[in-house]
């Protein structure tokens, strides 16, 4: 943690340093140019708030997909301000004695800081980003599951069912099949996900034992509670 505030505290002095040594440059050049008293001050401040102005626009188009280009050539525009105030003022140009070409530009520039100020204010709102949906879970699913563990529970206390004697084996006679029972008011209708999985295990014990399966055993290994009995039995 103290490493990061040191390199975040080195990171702002940088920057007051530039942005101080790059001021200073800007209002020399604008007092060469002839822009004298509170003028000369005025120039360093229009030229990096455009320069701030057009990098949030640039960033905030880019975050969301939209094409920058208006804000980023008056980054440029901004950009080379500055950029050319800190040449011109390193021994290249003779500050006693500014060419007329460059007056003119440090005269103009208060027009094309304003018209590119006005354009980045009353531009189009960015849209924000898209928010990423949810994924669906599983309590919007309609179907009811029974609980995992009630019916690893119940196979495990079916499997490990001590058998005294061994079961008959199975006569080759086909037994009729059992009548389903009627579905009466009280019945409660299970989802077709649960009727197939009573039905399936029906048939297991069927095939197993030869013997129609038990609707309460059936509902255990489905871990339902004991009123569902009779709707079971009235699916199997």
């Amino acid at each position: 943690m103290r490493a990061q505030l040191a390199r975040v505290d080195a990171v702002i002095v940088q920057a007051v340093i530039a942005g101080a040594l790059s001021f200073s440059h800007l209002h020399d050049l604008a007092a060469a140019a002839g822009q004298d008293g509170w003028k000369a001050w005025a120039y360093p401040v229009s030229v990096d708030l455009l320069l701030v102005a057009a990098w949030r626009r640039m960033r905030q188009q880019q975050r969301v997909g939209v094409a920058a280009g208006g804000p980023r050539l008056w980054f440029l525009v901004a950009l080379a301000a500055s950029l050319g105030a800190n040449i011109a003022t390193a021994g290249l140009l003779d500050l006693e004695d500014v060419p007329a070409w460059l007056r003119v530009t440090v005269a103009g520039w208060p027009a094309v800081a304003f018209f590119g100020g006005t354009l980045l204010a009353h531009a189009p709102a960015v849209p924000e980003a898209p928010e990423v949906p949810a994924s669906p879970t599983t309590d919007t699913d309609p179907t009811p599951r029974p609980a995992a563990g009630a019916v690893d529970r119940a196979d495990r206390v079916a499997q490990s069912a001590p058998s005294d004697e061994p079961e008959p084996d199975p006569e080759p006679t086909t037994e009729p099949a059992a009548a389903p029972a009627p579905v009466t008011a009280s019945t409660v209708t299970l989802p077709p996900a649960l009727i197939d999985r009573a039905r399936a295990l029906a048939d297991e014990h069927r095939s197993t034992t030869g013997h129609p399966a038990d609707p309460d055993a059936v509902r255990v290994r489905l871990g339902l509670p004991p009123s569902m009995t009779p709707s079971v039995a009235a699916h199997l």
